[in-house]
């Protein structure tokens, strides 16, 4: 059984992407269709769970800049949705002396405020934290309600009645046919949705380089090499009071990143950053890796003294990264590609989700994420 129709653009991916770019294209009066292969807010990509993390902390004056633009659109979705969806838990970056100082020299740079403390001070404030190196705190971030806002986002579309939203419904190819592109698509009853249309935004992250990387490279643009893999953090019991807790970032002295922050109700997340091991994202075994569980338990004793490391709870997410670690976001004829949001993306989702309505629209790609 199959059935073909048109619509203006299709979004491939419901995850923080794909609903943020549904939600900005119908919110300007552009109807949209949005293809999920899994379930509404599933749990099988980069965007599943409570709780992430926003903070304005980059030593890269361009992203500081985007935190920036990406909060004053976090406050407008919270004015738009009646919801709150950005705790602001401040955050702390500690560790490494050359990165810590990097971040604040381009927040001061920036105008943000932030705040330099010692050990002792640091350790004072946030007691379920221990520091080493240099330590520096930021009140503009906080602690995003994730899965709330991917429901504010798809609600948001679905409400301007220019969304259309298909769950459990597999894209199985995509046809290039100059000015358009014929995307057939499978339903969770078997139909065969075939659907034409002059733009496709390919928001499927650790998935999108199958579904588009070969029809880019006919048409002389290169994905650059995404690496997926299955990345393990872990919930651990707290001690302390939901408020003693903020987002926190470490540059341990002996080199790599470490990210937390409270998931209320579940525990404190801590996670090495893009430290997994390399997978397929449709064979994976959500399976922890016991040494690097081991190892996660053993930084945990040692530097967050408010939780009990011995009784940790692992989650199992994706991360698409890119060599350099910046997004990649570009258009070729009909199609869009955005991946390679490399773990750090989920802050700055509506504004990932207008740069993405921009390209479809025939907006210019920002040149940092083009394609080669």
């Amino acid at each position: 059984m199959s059935s073909d129709q048109t619509t203006t653009h299709v979004v491939i991916g419901g995850g923080v992407v794909g609903a943020a770019t549904a939600h900005a294209l119908a919110t300007r009066g552009e109807r949209v269709l949005l293809l999920e292969q899994h379930g509404r807010g599933h749990h099988l990509g980069s965007s599943h769970g409570a709780t992430r993390i926003f903070r304005q902390g980059y030593a890269d004056p361009e992203y500081v800049a985007l935190t920036t633009r990406a909060l004053e659109r976090w406050d407008a979705l919270e004015t738009a949705s009646g919801e709150t969806l950005l705790d602001r838990t401040g955050a702390v970056d500690h560790g490494r002396p050359e990165v810590v100082d990097a971040i604040a020299a381009a927040l001061s740079d920036a105008g943000i405020p932030h705040e330099t403390l010692t050990q002792e001070a640091a350790a004072a404030r946030w007691p379920g934290l221990a520091f080493e190196g240099h330590v520096l705190a930021h009140a503009t971030a906080g602690r995003i309600r994730s899965a709330d806002a991917i429901e504010v986002f798809l609600t948001l579309a679905e409400r301007t009645g220019l969304a259309e939203l298909r769950f459990d419904t597999r894209v199985t190819g995509i046809e290039d046919h100059g000015d358009t592109v014929t995307i057939s698509s499978t339903e969770p009853d078997g139909t065969v949705l075939r659907t034409t249309t002059r733009s496709v935004v390919a928001a499927a992250g650790s998935w999108a380089p199958a579904l588009v990387g070969d029809l880019l490279a006919a048409r002389g643009a290169s994905l650059p090499a995404i690496r997926v893999t299955q990345e393990q953090p872990a919930h651990f019991p707290s001690h302390l009071a939901d408020d003693a807790w903020p987002s926190f970032v470490h540059y341990p002295l002996d080199g790599g990143d470490v990210y937390g922050l409270l998931t209320p109700g579940e525990g404190v997340k801590v996670g090495f950053h893009g430290t997994g091991p390399v997978v397929d994202p449709d064979a994976r075994d959500f399976t922890a890796v016991p040494e690097e569980l081991k190892r996660l338990q053993a930084y945990v004793a040692r530097f967050v003294p408010g939780v009990d490391p011995t009784e940790p709870s692992p989650i199992s997410c994706l991360y698409d990264n890119s060599p350099d670690d910046d997004f990649v976001m570009d258009r070729r004829g009909p199609i869009t590609v955005a991946t390679g949001f490399s773990g750090h993306g989920f802050k700055f989702a509506p504004l990932l989700g207008e740069m993405l309505a921009d390209l479809a629209t025939g907006g210019a790609p920002h040149p940092r994420f083009a394609l080669a």
